[in-house]
């Protein structure tokens, strides 16, 4: 029996629920459901960027034994499409292809080495195209257009003057730009650009999918957005989305990039076509060709200062590389890019976001999805304008930082503003103001320093608890945790409402079906929306309990709480197991809630500090330290908030020290880890976390603030800082590779 008071579970180490099956190995991913009679399926892609289809001679594959079905896109209704916002994805590609990698049939066979062989006997003939593949060329007015009926492509934001290859360009504005820049005594300009990077997921996309009698269609793929995957697959095929229902699986990563339908829709047409269920995987060479990285991007900075430091005027231009399809996105664009204006004081700052179509791979969402482009060319920008004047970085950004009650350069006035606090922690916790320590082995030794922040996200959340006549309880969810611990941090909220242990609460993750919608995991929403959701269930779950004891017993629905297995009066302080009074009845006590809304104007703050070791005759980068300090509010889980804050970290180093996915005409060169590379354990550096005190605001009722994707962003240009102090020559083009660096030490010698 358990009486202890609501308020014992949050902040508990707990492991993710998930932890054990994972570990086990008795999780169950896509890739091995076991169903009878599955069919496999593999797809012809396209060699070319950008070229017309003329035939698609299908007779040698189904002539191979084994082979059941060859579909293409002439197969599908005209138009065939998905998107989570721009409807522009086809199915399989219908008489044009838009970057090389894109599927134009699909063959499926009694199993996958079979369907290989049917794939490489269809015989496509193609019409070359030119291929549109820079996106500043692509913005040209005499550019060769990706989609020439861009006009009437769906989800797109507003009407466009004529048809163009920019189809969001979206601008940011606070104040005159023009007449502040009039009042500088410098301007400082200058451009980053950043490549083109794959979430590197351990798990590639898969998935399984079949067609019952009822016509109704079985899904089973890592999604992280079940829900909104779902509305997108019944929007391309004409169907219901009650049609479709999305079976829970593990998922073996995300970073952003499992939150489509990717061939889910395709699927369909395949069961049809067979009358079997369908499995589907990709290969890395599929993932790294064709799958939804982060994007490409060029940002140019102009920025005009008084003598003494204060931003009169910021003006920023940043063109993204779309790729050949923008269904990706779910907002059609990328809201994370206005962090390039930064948390500072500017009395004028203007952003201008293009995307731009080309015919390179389609791309998507990747952590914090355009921040960390954003903040590269900032943080950087920043350390170049504390260097024109002659200040000290982190001197020159506590000058600048907006405090409690100012405005950033964007206008906003965050509720509780902890920049300079978090900036002062990191750079007293790493030794920032120490005289430099000498480098090891004749390399030059380097520190630099990043901030970046983060609100938590808004979004549509649900929750179902349940009190069982048999005196458990049980959390029932619709999210498809994607491996971040967003669920466990749900659990333990349940078992902090209800005065419960984190363990006592079991979690059953639900089919698509039980409620209407749902946003998903991502965008560091969960523990914010999530979590209203989820106190307003156990919340609407007492209530329902009291109710019922108020008609069984008498007992005073108002003067009723519930600690731990017990319902209490709080008027004559007798207490009974609440069992007793759910048992009496034939079905449990159910409290079922959804919460919806934008981001918390709560924002939470993350600076990085990087030390640096450059050996000058080879360009070769030791990242030897990085200390990252965090404006934390209430933390519900120590455990995964520290292995969000390493994951970040590492996720931003890879950004700025190594991964880049190559193009060469188009095509895609790193098309393994044999070329694509990524930190290692032998790449990670001595971390030290600083956490600033909890006594802060935070959002919602459990007082939090976001920790998924702000280590993320910062890390790049920390390194790039660190890199320009010990060489003396800045680097403004990620990755930061020994090449680079060499050339650079090469140059200014």
């Amino acid at each position: 029996m358990t009486t202890t008071p609501p308020g014992t579970a949050v902040g508990q180490q707990v492991p993710r629920f998930d932890a054990r099956s994972k570990v086990s190995g008795d999780a169950t991913y896509a890739a091995d459901l076991h169903v009878e009679g599955v069919l496999w399926a593999k797809t012809v892609r396209s060699p070319y960027p950008h070229a017309r289809i003329i035939s698609i001679d299908s007779t040698a594959a189904m002539a191979l034994p084994g082979v059941r079905a060859v579909v293409t896109g002439d197969d599908l209704p005209p138009n065939t499409m998905w998107g989570r916002r721009i409807v522009d994805i086809p199915v399989l590609a219908q008489g044009i292809v838009r970057f090389a990698g894109e599927q134009v049939a699909a063959v499926v066979a009694d199993d996958e080495e079979t369907a290989q062989r049917g794939v490489e006997l269809v015989v496509v003939e193609y019409e070359e195209l030119t291929p549109v593949l820079d996106p500043e060329a692509a913005m040209a007015d005499d550019s060769p257009l990706v989609h020439p009926e861009v006009k009437e492509i769906k989800g797109m934001f507003y009407d466009m003057p004529k048809p163009q290859n920019h189809y969001v360009v979206w601008d940011w504005v606070n104040g005159d730009v023009d007449e502040g820049f009039k009042d500088a005594d410098l301007i400082v300009e200058n451009t980053y650009t950043t490549p083109v990077v794959h979430q590197v997921y351990m798990e590639a996309h898969n998935q399984v999918t079949s067609i019952d009698d009822a016509g109704v269609m079985h899904v089973w793929a890592p999604s992280k957005a079940p829900y909104s995957a779902r509305d997108q697959s019944a929007l391309a095929l004409g169907i219901e989305p009650t049609q479709i229902v999305y079976h829970p699986v593990t998922i073996g990563g995300d970073f952003g990039g499992k939150g489509s339908p990717m061939n889910v829709p395709l699927g369909y047409f395949l069961n049809k076509a067979t009358g079997k269920p369908v499995r589907m995987v990709f290969d890395y060479t599929e993932e790294f060709m064709a799958a939804n990285p982060r994007h490409a991007s060029t940002l140019t900075l102009r920025t005009g200062v008084k003598r003494d430091g204060t931003i009169v005027a910021h003006d920023s231009r940043v063109v993204f590389d779309g790729g050949a399809y923008a269904g990706f996105k779910p907002a059609g664009h990328l809201m994370g890019v206005a962090g390039v204006a930064g948390p500072y004081k500017a009395l004028n700052a203007r952003i201008r976001e293009f995307m731009v179509y080309t015919n390179n791979p389609p791309c998507g969402h990747m952590r914090g999805p355009g921040e960390p482009q954003a903040l590269w060319a900032l943080e950087s920008h920043i350390d170049e304008i504390a260097l024109k004047l002659g200040l000290d970085p982190v001197a020159y950004r506590m000058a600048q930082l907006a405090e409690g009650g100012e405005p950033v350069a964007l206008g906003e006035i965050y509720e509780e503003n902890r920049a300079k606090e978090t900036l002062s922690a990191a750079v007293a916790d790493s030794g920032y103001n120490n005289p430099k320590p000498a480098a090891p082995d004749g390399m030059l030794y380097g520190r630099g320093v990043a901030i970046g922040e983060r609100t938590p996200g808004g979004g549509q959340n649900n929750a179902q608890v349940t009190m069982h006549q048999d005196g458990s309880v049980s959390l029932e969810t619709p999210l498809f945790d994607q491996g971040a611990g967003g669920v466990t941090v749900l659990q333990q909220m349940v078992a902090e409402t209800m005065g419960l242990p984190t363990e006592r609460i079991k979690v059953n993750v639900l089919e698509t079906g039980l409620f209407e919608a749902d946003s998903g995991t991502g965008g560091s929403r969960v523990t914010n929306i999530g979590g209203i959701a989820t106190n307003e269930a156990v919340k609407k779950a007492h209530a329902e309990l009291f109710k019922l004891s108020a008609e069984l017993d008498n007992w005073p629905e108002e003067q009723l709480e519930v600690h731990g297995d017990m319902l209490v009066r709080t008027d004559t302080g007798e207490s009974k197991l609440w069992k007793e009074v759910v048992s009496r009845t034939t079905t449990p006590i159910v409290g079922n809630a959804v919460a919806s809304g934008r981001g918390s104007d709560v924002t939470g703050f993350c600076v990085q500090i990087a030390e640096v070791a450059v050996d000058p005759t080879t360009g070769q980068v030791k990242l030897l330290k990085i200390t990252t300090a965090h404006d934390t509010a209430r933390i519900i889980n120590p455990l995964g908030h520290q292995g969000q804050i390493n994951g970040g970290t590492m996720t931003g180093i890879g950004y700025g020290l190594f991964e880049e996915m190559k193009m060469e005409d188009g095509h895609v060169t790193t098309l393994s880890f044999a070329d694509y590379k990524i930190p290692s354990i032998i790449d990670i550096p001595e971390l030290k976390t600083v956490l600033l005190s909890d006594n802060s605001k935070g959002a919602g009722p459990y007082n939090i603030k976001a920790i998924g994707e702000t280590p993320n962003a910062p890390t790049a240009p920390a390194i790039a800082n660190a890199v320009a102090d010990a060489i003396g020559v800045r680097i403004r083009d990620l990755p930061i590779t020994a090449e680079k660096v060499y050339e650079a030490i090469r140059a200014k010698a």
